[in-house]
């Protein structure tokens, strides 16, 4: 038990990044509009903050970190509105738009290291890493207050009644004065806030290091979660959990005797695997905002 409580920094590191994006998620898809980009928008802030903390680190210091940190949620914010403008004021086909952005992602991010590092695809550049504090480190506290304001907002301001209304029923939404198209813009530009400081996270703590693999999935895995935890905070921190746990196993159970008989791929695979399995159980269930994924137009119901 003793061992088992050792390694809760590790989980709690693997949690955070993924608890952060989907909750950027689940505030986009609240308001009506499915952000399949979260995997892009981590990788556009993973890739902003670790630049900045690497120019900055031998300056700052540590202190560079959490400047690097607003780097990346600001990155992820300025091209989360490319999808915004497509899905929302072009009417674009969201899913199409999403993917469009997870593939920019890679090439320019990469095209930028070139440019910056003369690195390719295999070389990356190697980061200090986030201070932790008894082994934990401060993401675990980020995720905490970001899914804790994520609640506060959907479910006790009136921000929140409108925004869930606009993924509900947007035309009633509109019938009664709220404007559609202004609540949407902020739900995904406050996903694409969340999913580029999460990856800012990610990079900072469990790689220390950008390239083409350094998110590797977690974005995926968090629209995974979404759906887990049935749009819902409390079930978003759970699935969360349950997946983080998943993917710490990858490099900690060779710490537990009676798991290295199995091979290391077993436990590569299992958060991807409960990925597909989650989206199995839950294909048919009518658990999502009714006006998810689809274009509001107004005066067309």
């Amino acid at each position: 038990m003793s061992s088992l409580l050792g390694k809760i920094p590790t989980i709690l590191m693997f949690v955070s990044p993924i608890l952060i994006t989907a909750t950027g998620g689940m505030i986009c898809e609240r308001s009506g509009v499915v952000n399949i980009a979260l995997e892009g928008l981590m990788v556009f802030g993973a890739f902003a903050a670790a630049t900045i903390h690497y120019f900055l680190e031998p300056v700052m210091g540590a202190q560079s970190i959490w400047i690097a940190l607003c780097a990346g949620a600001l990155f992820g914010m300025i091209f989360s509105w490319v999808h915004a403008f497509a899905s929302i004021s072009l009417n674009a086909d969201q899913t199409v738009s999403g993917t469009g952005i997870n593939l920019l992602a890679v090439g320019v991010t990469i095209f930028l290291s070139q440019i910056l590092f003369k690195m390719d695809r295999t070389r990356q550049f190697r980061l200090g890493m986030m201070p932790s504090f008894g082994g934990i480190y401060p993401t675990a506290l980020i995720a905490l207050v970001v899914i804790c304001l994520a609640w506060f907002l959907l479910y006790r301001i009136p921000f929140g009644l409108r925004l869930r209304a606009c993924g509900e029923n947007p035309h009633a939404a509109a019938s009664v004065g709220i404007n559609v198209r202004r609540m949407r813009y902020t739900a995904v530009l406050l996903s694409g806030l969340l999913a580029g400081l999460a990856g800012g996270c990610l990079v900072l703590t469990t790689n220390t290091q950008f390239n083409s693999t350094t998110v590797n999935g977690h974005g995926f895995i968090a629209l995974a979660v979404v759906s887990f935890g049935r749009w819902k905070p409390l079930g978003i921190a759970g699935a969360s959990l349950l997946f983080g746990t998943a993917l710490a196993f990858s490099i900690i159970a060779n710490d537990f005797s009676f798991l290295r008989a199995l091979p290391s791929e077993v436990f590569n695979i299992m958060p991807y695997a409960i990925t597909l399995l989650t989206l199995v159980l839950f294909s048919g269930k009518d658990y999502a905002p009714r006006a998810a994924g689809t274009p509001y137009e107004k005066g067309v119901n």
